[in-house]
């Protein structure tokens, strides 16, 4: 087995469906001499619970996690995971999901081979797959307005008319869109949101963004697969006096006039992906691809 000094457990929350799921994994990391750090919240719960699996564990700072946490664990759905990569940004800790909640592209470890998973991780049974992040900046700042893993969106504040968005591909003119809004996926993230206004799947490893409008006026328009290398500027016009962008449901209120840019940073996040698990297994199993009884 690796050095497996610690495991750090994160979820939105904990209830009578979930608890006995942090239970089990937190006596099995006990079993196995891992020390277990838990998201605050999650750490109260417990403790509050009276739960009697608090034992070798402890709450992490999440502004911090220790470098000898080997991997996070995501307990939840995709929306979990994207919450959890936030805690591995900057740092090269991996996240593996575990799917409590419902469709679980990225967690897409079942509940009930949690342990297994566990086993698995703690043996080196597994390998990397980075995730491309991207990165908004508005105006000429330098610093970041936020980071996202699956999209960045672009929408109307309120129910005025149609926004004019003029885009640029390393400063070249794409096209104008008159549309509702306008979203800009990763690979991973074009199974979002992106997918469902009608954007393409993308295999996660290609190093792609997905350039999907929201209800255009202009019906010829359609979505576009550029290289995640690129540089996407996005000016804007609108009656309202605002915008709402979006990096993976954080929403942002932003001047109508302002000026986007949208690019992979440097970094990527690590995803666990164990050995039998696959993308495309999981759009078999997820979005039900193939299910005629012709294929039983």
């Amino acid at each position: 087995m690796q050095n497996h000094s610690a495991i750090a457990l994160y979820g939105r929350n904990i209830d009578r469906r979930t608890q006995p799921l942090y239970e089990r994994i937190l006596k099995h990391l006990e079993q196995r001499g891992c020390t277990a750090y838990l998201a605050p919240h999650i750490h109260d719960a417990l403790n509050e619970a009276g739960s009697n699996a608090l034992h070798n564990t402890e709450p992490f700072d999440a502004q911090h996690i220790d470098n000898s946490v080997i991997a996070i664990l995501s307990i939840g759905g995709d929306g979990t995971f994207l919450e959890a990569a936030k805690l591995a940004i900057g740092t090269e800790i991996p996240i593996l999901g575990i799917n409590s909640g419902r469709l679980g592209f990225l967690s897409d470890v079942d509940q009930d081979k949690a342990t297994d998973a566990i086993d698995n991780l703690l043996q080196g049974n597994y390998r990397l797959a980075g995730l491309d992040i991207l990165s908004l900046y508005a105006n000429d700042n330098r610093d970041a307005v936020g980071y996202a893993l699956n999209e960045f969106a672009l929408s109307k504040c309120d129910n005025s008319s149609m926004l004019t968005i003029h885009a640029y591909v390393d400063g070249e003119y794409l096209t104008t869109y008159w549309a509702d809004g306008l979203i800009i996926a990763t690979a991973t993230g074009s199974t979002a949101y992106s997918l469902s206004v009608g954007g393409p799947i993308v295999y996660p490893a290609s190093p792609n963004f997905v350039i999907t409008p929201i209800a255009p006026h202009n019906l010829s328009l359609r979505p576009l697969i550029v290289p995640s290398s690129v540089a996407i500027q996005l000016r804007i016009e609108g009656r309202g006096a605002n915008i709402l962008t979006s990096l993976d449901g954080r929403n942002h209120v932003m001047d109508n006039n302002c000026q986007l840019r949208i690019a992979k940073t440097p970094f990527d996040v690590k995803r666990v992906e164990l050995q039998g698990h696959s993308f495309f297994a999981t759009l078999r199993n997820k979005l039900m691809w193939g299910a005629d009884t012709r294929n039983v």
